[in-house]
């Protein structure tokens, strides 16, 4: 059968650097309405390592009436037996495509809330104990939001997916490195002014192995240390709602105020459980390939020039104790055009208007990775 080039060098990249497959594990492939070229290609490479392919394929349309329509332990059901399933795999590689970015902005949020509990079992061991990668597919609907026709889209998502991932290791270790020495942490900007500490939490390079896109280091805050207030620019789909100018204010670590186009949806998920109204993760931003938001979290989050800070679960890997069903990275750009903005780690300004501007992290502007 034959394949087409882009799917075959896509899948090499997710088989390869993300997951580093290794003969006899089990990799699970979970395809979101992706066509199913796609998912044979990923069968084909994941064989050409000597792994064992298994696939669960899931449409958006079908997996809104099942919770439209919830019944009580019906999705505790289903927890049980998908958590079983991961349990056995190595590795979770998931292409997430949708038709329809607000499929699920009708649903009552009390059901969203129900399900995702439910699951929450299975997302902590596939994100702890598993090799996982998960990337959105282009759609017609994903060119629209990035106000992209469909061809220049698609061109865009395979030359930012298959990028040369390993040039941002050495920019990323010299950024992990100071961040381990750091304690206190400002970010700056319009309607923005925070500070907390991320002293003796670790900070992780973030490369390709677990998103495509990628590009981020991320740390956390110690839980009680935020203090001020953030106002993101960047547009942000969660649970099939369009959320813009989220405004939100901290006090002990709390956000304690918040608002946006849709104020009263904000706080339901914030109030989701204790944790949401904490910050589970604090990353930088810079891949160079991804200038523009279009309402895509795992594309938005790696914008050159950004930050994200973001309300809920905590990582086990740079892990503050916050735990939540919530895990929503809202993202503030700083590049001049949106505004500007630095981060400041000690005193010390480390990047400014989305460019680094401390020796050693200059491997992270675009004009190195992109050379």
């Amino acid at each position: 059968m034959p394949m087409d080039p882009n799917y075959e060098k896509l899948a090499a990249v997710l088989t390869g650097h993300s997951t580093k497959l290794q003969k006899g594990e089990r990799v699970l492939i979970d395809a979101f309405d992706i066509p199913d070229t796609m998912v044979i290609a990923l069968i084909r490479s994941v064989r050409e390592r000597g792994a064992v392919p298994f696939v669960n394929v899931q449409h958006a349309r079908i997996s809104r009436e099942l919770v439209d329509n919830v019944v009580p332990e019906q999705f505790e059901t289903k927890a049980g037996w998908e958590l079983s399933q991961m349990e056995k795999m190595d590795a979770y590689i998931a292409l997430r495509g949708s038709d329809n970015i607000y499929e699920m902005s009708d649903l009552d949020s009390g059901k969203l809330t129900q399900v995702m509990r439910a699951m929450k079992p299975v997302l902590d061991h596939r994100v702890n104990k598993t090799k996982w990668v998960v990337l959105r597919w282009p759609t017609p609907a994903m060119a629209q939001q990035a106000m992209q026709s469909t061809g220049s889209f698609e061109e865009f998502f395979f030359r930012v997916c298959t990028m040369d991932y390993a040039r941002m290791t050495e920019g990323m270790d010299a950024l992990v490195e100071l961040m381990n020495k750091t304690d206190i942490v400002e970010l700056k900007g319009p309607n923005t002014d925070l500070r907390f500490s991320i002293k003796g939490i670790g900070a992780i390079p973030s490369g390709g192995g677990h998103n495509i896109p990628d590009g981020e280091v991320f740390s956390c805050p110690v839980i009680d240390s935020v203090e001020g207030e953030i106002t993101y620019n960047t547009p942000s789909v969660y649970q099939g709602v369009s959320f813009d100018n989220v405004h939100l204010k901290f006090e002990k670590g709390k956000i304690v105020h918040a608002e946006s186009n849709h104020t009263k949806r904000l706080n339901e998920i914030l109030d989701s459980d204790e944790g949401a109204r904490f910050i589970g993760e604090f990353a930088i931003g810079f891949n160079p390939h991804i200038l523009e938001p279009m309402r895509d979290i795992l594309f938005d989050e790696k914008m050159a020039g950004s930050f994200h800070f973001t309300p809920g679960q905590a990582y086990e890997q740079a892990d503050n104790g916050n735990r939540s069903q919530v895990h929503w990275d809202l993202v503030q750009i700083q590049r001049p055009e949106y505004g500007g903005g630095e981060i400041i780690f000690d005193g010390e300004v480390i990047r400014k208007d989305g460019l680094f501007v401390k020796p050693g992290l200059d491997k992270l502007n675009p004009d190195y990775l992109l050379a």
